[in-house]
């Protein structure tokens, strides 16, 4: 899984959310603009992936496939 793929749903765990909106997802990337871009391919991604779904007005909604992805990754 690509870094910035496992970092935002990292977030979802840190944060203990299921549904969270964009701009949390964004401290993945901290402060760098550039980062932040690929935070957005990520979430793309995810979506694509079937690890989170779109929820509405910039929020998203960890799946449990990603549920599943991000507990393989924490072992």
């Amino acid at each position: 899984m690509k870094t910035f793929s496992r970092q935002v749903l990292e977030i979802f765990h840190v944060m203990h959310q299921d549904r969270l909106d964009l701009h949390v997802l964004f401290e993945a990337a901290g402060n760098n603009a550039d980062a932040r871009e690929q935070v957005v391919d990520a979430v793309d991604d995810l979506v694509r992936e079937g690890m989170i779904e779109s929820s509405g007005a910039d929020f998203y909604t960890i799946t449990d496939k990603g549920k599943a992805a991000l507990a393989m990754e924490i072992r």
